[in-house]
């Protein structure tokens, strides 16, 4: 199979759009010896400067944050502890959304995620949470900035996703009513959706 990277146009919706639009699309790391996919099953809506969870909270502008509050579609990874976590930034320049990507279920390329992520594993823990997909995918921090639509790591035309639910985002604890927000999206019952179910 061709994979092609998706048209810029795609990243243009509103932001709880897109972070349900993204699921059942995959995600291609093309590396030098392989070519990673997966496919996204589970993706969690920041919406900017109202939103208490979102690092933009208030316009929050900092070294981190600073591609989000630039066009739609970019990368903006972060770390979080010892993971690198990677977003689809969303909302038109200067109103800094982002959504996570929480999830991937494994496509093309399962002897290198596996190598990733540690033979031990059981396939479906290889990508079912921010800081696993990374790793299985092989994604670091230097793609902060890049460009969804772009090679080698861009997102691709999927076969699309079952039903979605719709929950609270996880690990917001300390972020007011936003705790409450149902801005979590997954595929119903994908085992690789994160443990964290509504």
């Amino acid at each position: 199979m061709i994979y092609t990277p998706i048209d810029k146009t795609f990243f243009e919706a509103p932001v709880l759009e897109l972070a349900q639009n993204l699921l059942g699309q995959y995600i291609v790391h093309e590396q030098p010896d392989v070519i990673l996919v997966a496919r996204i099953v589970e993706t969690e809506a920041y919406h900017g400067p109202e939103d208490q969870a979102a690092h933009s909270f208030g316009n929050r502008r900092t070294k981190r944050t600073d591609v989000m509050f630039e066009e739609a579609g970019l990368v903006y990874t972060y770390r979080m502890h010892t993971h690198t976590l990677i977003n689809v930034v969303g909302g038109p320049v200067g109103t800094p959304h982002a959504i996570l990507i929480r999830a991937v279920e494994p496509v093309k390329g399962l002897e290198q995620m596996k190598e990733n992520r540690g033979v031990h594993l059981k396939m479906h823990d290889w990508t079912n949470g921010p800081g696993k997909l990374t790793k299985a995918l092989g994604i670091t921090m230097n793609y902060y900035g890049h460009h969804w639509s772009e090679r080698p790591l861009f997102i691709a035309e999927g076969p699309g996703v079952g039903e979605i639910v719709a929950g609270p985002r996880v690990g917001i604890g300390n972020s007011g009513e936003a705790v409450h927000y149902p801005w979590r999206f997954y595929e119903k019952d994908n085992p690789f959706v994160s443990k964290y179910r509504a």
